[in-house]
């Protein structure tokens, strides 16, 4: 874990005395889009057209953030369009690593062997953490987007018009909703887990830890009615949620001592859970093994021995009897219903 200060690479945890013992995450600095015909997108600068070949994702398996756009490039038909370079799970004293002797865990692009050297071909002088997923572009050697929320956006449609799959995770009809249904499960969930597992102090820890809960509680008795988080369609807001579920039994409950109970003991996220796994080609882009070794090896102030659980067991591709309160993948997203 570390961070880069005026371009030179610090091996340097979070901060969390200036905060009173509470973690907090920092911002994205890189937010241009990728938009069908190179116009501006919602934030950042123009010049970033979709086309095929162009970008290059850099992902770590273990990452919830870089699994999102990983479930993206894989739902709508992305791989040939977007290849990807996969960080090895171990972060340790220079960050995000690639093996060149892994072909698995190498940057394929620029043939970096650090993460932080992406970012200094980008920004010489950059200031800040070295983030994952991290969307560069070939043509101009920068930096599109650090950020996942938006590169799940532009996966969702800036390809459209170059042969990406009809579907449609973001709906216009939808997206007050799905923002709202984000902003909750964002602070609370996604980047609750963090704010209880990274805290330094007793009571930054016990409020995020009840904040997780509170939030659990209530997705799970959203679930009790319907298949999904919005309008009972398949959007973004349940990839955005899943990201984090699929590692809660196995890292957040124990690592991130978010242990009132596990998800298999929440009467629908479970099966919620189950029912997303088992989309055709959501299983390929989770990878248990990476996902533990990354938190448990990589994240030393936690867990300084480094032991990597050997549970538990997940049972993930077990049945999971929601079909009947909402429609099937593809129908459920399909751009057509929109």
């Amino acid at each position: 874990m570390g961070l880069l200060i005026n371009g030179q690479w610090h091996d340097q945890w979070y901060d969390t005395a200036k905060s009173g013992g509470a973690f907090v995450r920092e911002s994205a600095q890189f937010r241009n889009w990728v938009t069908p015909d190179g116009s501006a997108g919602p934030t950042g600068e123009a010049g970033f057209a979709a086309e095929p070949g162009r970008y290059h994702l850099y992902v770590a398996l273990a990452c919830p953030w870089a699994h999102r756009t990983l479930v993206f490039r894989k739902l709508k038909g992305l791989e040939d369009m977007i290849p990807v370079s996969i960080v090895h799970p171990d972060m340790l004293e220079n960050g995000w690593e690639f093996r060149p002797d892994e072909p698995f865990h190498r940057d394929h692009e620029n043939g970096a062997r650090f993460m932080h050297e992406i970012y200094t071909r980008d920004t010489p002088d950059y200031t800040g953490r070295v983030t994952i997923p991290c969307l560069w572009d070939t043509h101009q050697q920068r930096i599109v987007s650090n950020e996942s929320a938006d590169l799940i956006r532009m996966f969702n449609s800036a390809f459209d018009g170059q042969g990406a799959r009809a579907l449609d995770f973001h709906p216009v009809s939808l997206r007050e909703e799905i923002e709202a249904v984000n902003e909750r499960v964002y602070n609370s969930v996604n980047n609750g887990v963090y704010r209880a597992g990274f805290a330094t102090a007793q009571d930054k820890y016990e409020q995020a830890f009840t904040e997780v809960f509170d939030a659990l509680d209530w997705l799970d008795g959203v679930l009790a009615g319907q298949r999904y988080l919005v309008g009972n369609r398949l959007t973004e807001a349940d990839w955005r949620l899943f990201t984090t579920l699929v590692r809660f039994d196995a890292v957040y409950y124990s690592h991130f001592k978010c242990n009132r109970q596990q998800l298999r003991d929440f009467p629908n996220l479970q099966g919620y859970l189950q029912d997303l796994y088992q989309i055709p080609g959501v299983s390929e882009t989770v990878n248990i093994d990476q996902i533990k070794r990354h938190y448990y090896r990589s994240q030393r102030t936690i867990n300084p021995t480094q032991i990597v659980p050997a549970g538990p067991e997940l049972e993930l591709e077990r049945p999971h009897g929601r079909g009947h309160l909402g429609p099937d993948f593809p129908e459920a997203c399909a751009s057509a219903s929109v």
